[in-house]
């Protein structure tokens, strides 16, 4: 079965208005009140011609705007003759189609605008069967008002279905299967996945996680010399790239640069999306990466912390990165935020300030999961050498007859682990260690 998607539903080089109600007790701003959702129809390759702002304490049932502002939107596309509505929510079914029927003119929500962006930006097979997996959830309760041919029956005399059968059941049936083989292929990718994160578990890694365009592309490339894309827009990025990070006096890392997040991101795409944060929720550290000169930065990562905590990860957990402190017009903001958030670290992707606190913090809280410890093993007993010269910091090295004996720093998930290579390990003191890791050998 094809991809079941009107081409018509596609953002790219439509004439576009943008409508928003906000609720005068959100808190919201109406003078930005456009400025997320006017990114992400430019985003998608749209020109913005319009812009209607309704403030109610809530949405209207049956066109979620109200019957004047309804009327001044038609008023807006005769005059701009734009070809495509944009609303910065989430309509129901009904709503969309009544505000087609009063406005002629094509309408999308929230949701459908980013899964748009997404599916212009999957590269990957996992990200274009998690995007497609993503429409199609979308898609399914909205069958009706989006295709003109399904209220037409088909079968008829001599095919055995008396008076046929509505073709609305046939697609939501190929939509079901299409659903159910995405869901399988998907669970093989989220398997093959979890494999490769868990054999990066001789390793320390670090991913950086944050509201869409905070700049954590352009801060892994100044960081590791990547060549990650990067673009001053929504979802650049949404497959996850990791590359090596060598930290002065510590040594290498493996740093990881995961999808962005926003406002209201789609349910469907949250769930789509779990395998491929997975990179978040195995990582010894997040760096929660936040664009401390975008007037919402604060609301952003509440946002980002949400959208954690639906993943399984442990939002109080990652450093905080105030990135972009060169873009900041008003220095006292970002004094707020390093008020509220006093272990922060401030920095500039992009001119590459702050890097040196950035290190330090990340070492400083890497350290707190290594231990000093004592590793004697058979002098001739290369495993263990080569293990320690790779993932342990080797202090002193003293040979006692046919036996070496090392003096460590050490991962303690690790520590056990050498045991198992016939290695004798205990705390500096000759204290026993405690078992703090699953089999690594």
């Amino acid at each position: 079965m094809g991809e079941p998607q009107r081409d018509k539903l596609k953002v790219q080089s439509r004439k576009c208005v943008i409508v928003a109600v906000i609720d005068p007790l959100s808190g919201r701003s109406r003078e930005r009140a456009f400025d997320e959702m006017e990114g992400l129809v430019t985003t998608a390759g749209s020109e913005v011609v319009g812009k209607i702002l309704q403030v109610r304490d809530k949405p209207d049932a049956a066109t979620y705007i109200g019957k004047g502002k309804l009327q001044e939107l038609k008023d807006l596309i005769g005059v701009t003759e734009a070809d495509l509505i944009a609303f910065d929510a989430d309509l129901s079914p009904s709503q969309g189609k009544k505000i087609e029927e009063a406005t002629k003119t094509q309408v999308v929500d929230r949701s459908e605008v980013i899964l748009d962006i997404f599916a212009t930006h999957a590269r990957s097979y996992e990200s274009k069967l998690q995007v497609e997996l993503a429409q199609l959830l979308y898609l399914r309760p909205r069958l009706t008002r989006m295709w003109t041919h399904l209220e037409r029956i088909s079968g008829g005399i001599g095919s055995g279905k008396g008076p046929g059968e509505k073709q609305l059941e046939t697609d939501r049936r190929l939509v079901d299967r299409r659903i159910s083989e995405l869901r399988r292929r998907l669970e093989d990718v989220v398997e093959r996945r979890e494999r490769q994160v868990a054999a990066r578990t001789q390793h320390m890694t670090v991913s950086l996680v944050g509201y869409t365009n905070a700049g954590k592309s352009t801060l892994m490339n100044a960081l590791t010399g990547a060549e990650v894309y990067t673009a001053d827009k929504l979802f650049a990025t949404l497959d996850t790239r990791t590359r090596k990070w060598t930290l002065p006096n510590w040594g290498s890392v493996l740093l990881s640069d995961t999808v962005g997040f926003i406002r209201d991101l789609p349910h469907h795409l949250v769930a789509s999306f779990k395998s491929t944060l997975s990179e978040a929720r195995y990582a010894d550290l997040l760096l929660h990466v936040v664009d401390c000169a975008h007037p919402d930065a604060a609301d952003q990562i509440e946002t980002v912390n949400q959208v954690l905590n639906d993943v399984g990860v442990d939002s109080d957990d990652p450093i905080l990165v105030l990135n972009k402190i060169d873009a900041a017009e008003d220095r006292a903001k970002i004094d707020v935020l390093r008020a509220k958030y006093p272990t922060s670290i401030s920095v500039s992707a992009k001119e590459q300030i702050g890097f040196d606190k950035l290190r330090e913090a990340v070492c400083s809280r890497l350290a707190d999961g290594y231990l000093d410890a004592r590793v004697e093993a058979l002098a001739g007993n290369g495993k263990v050498h080569a293990f320690l010269s790779e993932h342990a910091e080797v202090v002193n090295t003293e040979y006692e007859d046919s036996n070496v004996v090392y003096e460590c720093r050490i991962p303690k998930r690790f520590a056990y682990g050498l045991t198992q290579a016939g290695a004798n390990v205990t705390n500096m003191d000759g204290s026993p260690i405690e078992d703090e890791s699953e089999d690594q050998w």
